[in-house]
């Protein structure tokens, strides 16, 4: 939504209102606590494609009305579904060299360069009514997004059947069972398709809570009925190889998934709590595309170092010395420890690392991955690195 401000100024310079409709619509904005844009078409004094085209050139931008628009499928699919939803772009026209996309905010400088490295095309934005965005956006959704809404209609075990009470036998035939199997992999490529980094399954009194990690935000998605609850863990279970009538004793596993466009390793991690088990997937794309220090907006301190990422370039050079990078979940921890990697690999370096789990594969760096199970530990597995003359080990976590 536009701010006031533009908005104001927009309908003034093009003469689309009287001065005393605008002060209108400024005085019950500021009542009802809305932006004056919203109040505006609410209230049908203007059409949101003539509002946002006075915007457009108020601000000197491009603008596009989608509704007249014709795109055909093969330009709509230059900006992948994930992107597109999750990011409110469409592209509308392109060349061999440049494509052309509507957003509600064309001056958003980190969705247009995460479209030019994702289309290989120079990005040319241009200003869309939300209205109009909206409805193009929903061409993108397609079977995912049906199956998704299908799932919260989905009933796999009676409501009075105790977990507690399931034989084994039991729990793996209803791991096996076509529902569960369903619900467990569109959750998966539901999440994959919003470049989600975490799923989170939450039992809860009156059903299961599912959320998302995207972003770095954990965003509530959806919930599923109460007795689909033990079918998917029987699942999860099975596909990470863990015990599947351990119901008291928290678990870890893995297992991999792979797309049409992607493979990813799928961390699991099941807590036992009040209403059932929590399962937490954390999914790791095993060959992302190689960052740069660059590409994650990492800029020197004025100050000390007038140069571009001084401070950290010239750190992570030295000779010697120990980085320490640290966070919360999904802020970008092993993202800049590995593009400083990729900095820093070379044929005359041997680099060397210790994980758990490999989020990334890349050539040239010899990971290992630790084993607890067999007493291959973090501690164990930085002894026997020291061994393998390394010039720069990556310990994961310590």
């Amino acid at each position: 939504m536009l701010t006031d401000a533009i908005t104001i100024r927009a309908i003034r310079d093009a003469k689309l209102l009287g001065p005393d409709v605008i002060t209108g619509a400024i005085d019950a904005a500021r009542v009802l606590r809305r932006p004056v844009a919203s109040v505006l078409i609410e209230r049908k004094l203007i059409t949101e494609p003539a509002l946002y085209g006075a915007a457009a050139g108020a601000l000197g931008i491009p603008f596009i009305d989608l509704r007249t628009q014709t795109i055909d499928k093969a330009t709509l699919e230059q900006i992948p579904a994930s992107i597109a939803l999750h990011r409110r772009v469409v592209a509308y026209l392109m060349t061999p060299t440049t494509l052309r996309v509507a957003m509600e905010d064309p001056e958003d400088i980190v969705t247009i360069e995460l479209l030019r490295r994702a289309t290989n095309r120079e990005i040319i934005p241009a200003l869309a009514a939300p209205g109009a965005l909206a409805d193009t956006l929903r061409l993108y959704r397609g079977d995912i997004e049906s199956a998704v809404e299908e799932l919260t209609q989905l009933s796999v075990q009676p409501e009075g059947e105790a977990k507690d009470e399931q034989s084994g036998k039991e729990l793996h035939r209803l791991a096996e069972d076509v529902p569960v199997i369903r619900i467990v992999d569109t959750l998966l490529q539901h999440a994959i398709s919003l470049r989600a980094s975490d799923i989170h399954i939450e039992p809860t009194e009156q059903g299961v809570a599912v959320r998302y990690r995207i972003d770095g935000i954990l965003r509530p998605t959806m919930t599923l009925p109460k007795t689909t609850a033990a079918g998917i863990v029987a699942r999860i279970n099975i596909l990470a190889n863990l015990k599947i009538d351990e119901h008291r004793l928290p678990q870890d596993g893995r297992f991999k998934v792979t797309t049409p466009t992607e493979r990813l390793a799928v961390r699991v991690a099941i807590m036992p709590v009040y209403d059932g088990e929590k399962i937490v997937l954390r999914l790791l794309r095993e060959e992302g595309k190689a960052l740069t220090i660059a590409d994650l907006g990492l800029r020197g301190r004025a100050l000390d170092d007038p140069a571009p990422l001084g401070i950290v370039e010239r750190n992570m050079r030295k000779p010697h010395g120990i980085i320490f990078v640290t966070g919360p979940t999904g802020s970008g921890k092993t993202t800049t420890l590995y593009a400083m990697m990729n900095a820093l690999s070379t044929p005359e370096v041997n680099i060397a690392t210790i994980e758990d789990p490999i989020e990334y594969r890349r050539p040239g760096v010899n990971q290992s991955l630790v084993n607890p199970r067999i007493g291959f530990s973090f501690a164990a597995g930085l002894r026997e690195l020291l061994r393998q003359d390394p010039y720069i080990i990556l310990v994961g976590e310590i």
